[in-house]
């Protein structure tokens, strides 16, 4: 009892501290986790006693081909997005850092769609690729005498949009973490590489790009688990379609939990989603995470 009354008379600001946080997060986390996992069990009644069911809802899900569309929706999404996300962050970092004039206006512009309300932009994307001659990107091939093109109503271009949609909101942050590694490499390694003549896309390629490896790893680990999440703008804009072109796995577990109330299934969903994203950020953390004095 000594002992204790001496560990609380030395740390008692810690426990007062760190009491709350861990309620707070058994609560709100480790609870609604385990109790998911329990719910894939159940035929789980809103209103009425739920029954318990064995691995029928994990089964179901061979059985819905809405759900396995879904997924390889998602992992198409991730290909149109991960990559081209990571170059236009750095391209936009690389213009910002070569100290162009009015340098702040345009990281002001590019930050700009980060801070703006996804619905407006979901909105004045849905304007330009609209799949009527009104559309501005219709309007523009008129000019070059290609014809109005469906978009968002093509089951061939609807992801692709909506990845292009994507990789516009959060370039700017992606921006601001490369930019970030760029100030810190150090300058007198340019310098050194010019005196021994070395060309710019030289220097880049390397010094640039290999000191910048942390960055990546970060960048790539943050938008895999951002693409696999996906949601809103299949919902804004195309509302899972044409012909489920567009649902995703986030959506459908949205639809099947909130629209079916079927939360049991939804909640096998969820945990298809945390195994998927799981086993995908050990596979980068093992090929592209190898420096341990670095990460």
């Amino acid at each position: 009892m000594k002992r204790i009354k001496e560990e609380w008379r030395r740390n008692a600001l810690v426990y007062i501290v760190l009491v709350p946080v861990l309620v707070h997060f058994f609560i709100f986390q480790i609870f609604p986790f385990i109790y998911s996992f329990i719910l894939t069990f159940l035929h789980y009644r809103i209103i009425g006693t739920s029954e318990f069911v064995g691995l029928r809802n994990w089964l179901q899900l061979f059985q819905d081909d809405i759900a396995l569309k879904s997924i390889w929706n998602t992992f198409l999404f991730s290909f149109y997005y991960i990559v081209p996300t990571m170059a236009l962050g750095l391209l936009l970092a690389l213009v910002i850092k070569s100290g162009v004039r009015f340098t702040k206006f345009f990281k002001g512009v590019f930050f700009l769609p980060v801070v703006t309300s996804f619905v407006v932009i979901a909105g004045i994307w849905d304007w330009i690729f609209s799949g009527t001659e009104s559309g501005l990107i219709n309007y523009l091939l008129s000019f070059i005498g290609v014809e109005s093109q469906l978009f968002l109503s093509d089951s061939s271009q609807a992801l692709i949009v909506l990845a292009g949609l994507s990789i516009f909101k959060v370039s700017g942050s992606t921006m601001i973490y490369y930019f970030a590694g760029l100030q810190s490499i150090p300058k007198d390694m340019y310098e050194a590489a010019k005196i021994d003549g070395a060309t710019s896309f030289k220097s880049f390629w390397m010094i640039t790009f290999p000191l910048l490896k942390p960055i990546h790893f970060y960048v790539l680990i943050i938008t895999t688990i951002g693409s696999f999440q996906i949601f809103d703008s299949a919902y804004l804009l195309t509302s899972g379609g044409p012909n489920f072109s567009t649902s995703t796995l986030v959506y459908h577990l949205y639809n099947i939990g909130f629209t079916n109330l079927n939360f049991s299934y939804a909640a096998v969903l969820s945990y298809v989603l945390f195994v998927i994203i799981l086993i995908i950020s050990l596979i980068q953390r093992k090929y592209f995470g190898k420096d341990q004095n670095i990460y």
